[in-house]
């Protein structure tokens, strides 16, 4: 629990790459949870919502009664790392959602879905992210969102070339539309686990 100095971070596991995160946070030496009931929310001291089919997820936790304690815990200040469909839920606002879909919210931002195209169109590159340093970012873009608009408390950490934001953190929520965990990437985890920690 908050505090302790090993953080235990929960990974929403209803759908998408809960191991791969799972992998990365041990090697980091965090405790992980896999979370899909409300009670085991009161458990963790930060979320990771991974890649999956954000429209999925969104049905699945609201089917395992999960979906309104997790905003409520979102607005409480849970710190959470949202990847690929993990964005998509912590966008306040969707563009190419299906009907009826909703988030989690959190991240004043605007996110489209499917940014990239299909499935096919799946491709990695290297990003530059001035606050991890060098080197760039092996950055694995999967069926990926893009923010298109962002609130003033957001601060856009990656863009790829064509300008279009891929990276962004506001206060205890942090978002990438990529896939670091695929890539061998561990700043990311490293930075979100410094929030969950200073927030402890």
């Amino acid at each position: 629990m908050a505090g302790e100095l090993t953080p235990r971070v929960g990974i929403l596991a209803l759908q998408g790459d809960v191991r791969e995160h799972e992998a990365v946070l041990a090697a980091l030496g965090a405790r992980t949870s896999r979370v899909r009931r409300a009670e085991e929310l009161r458990e963790i001291d930060g979320l990771v919502l991974p890649g999956g089919e954000s429209s999925t997820i969104d049905k699945l936790a609201r089917a395992f009664d999960v979906r309104e304690p997790l905003v409520a815990r979102i607005r409480e200040g849970l710190p959470v790392y949202g990847t690929c469909a993990g964005m998509i839920l912590l966008a306040d606002r969707i563009v190419d959602g299906i009907t009826g879909q909703q988030t989690f919210g959190g991240l004043d931002a605007t996110v489209r879905r499917n940014a990239f195209g299909r499935q096919s169109e799946s491709f990695e590159t290297e990003l530059a992210v001035s606050a991890l340093g060098d080197p760039p970012v092996r950055a694995a873009f999967i069926r990926a969102p893009a923010i298109e608009e962002t609130g003033p408390a957001v601060t856009v950490l990656a863009r790829v070339a064509d300008g279009r934001a891929v990276a962004a953190e506001q206060g205890a929520i942090l978002a990438t539309a990529f896939h670091p965990e695929q890539t061998g990437e561990t700043r990311f985890h490293e930075r979100f686990l410094a929030v969950v920690r200073a927030a402890g």
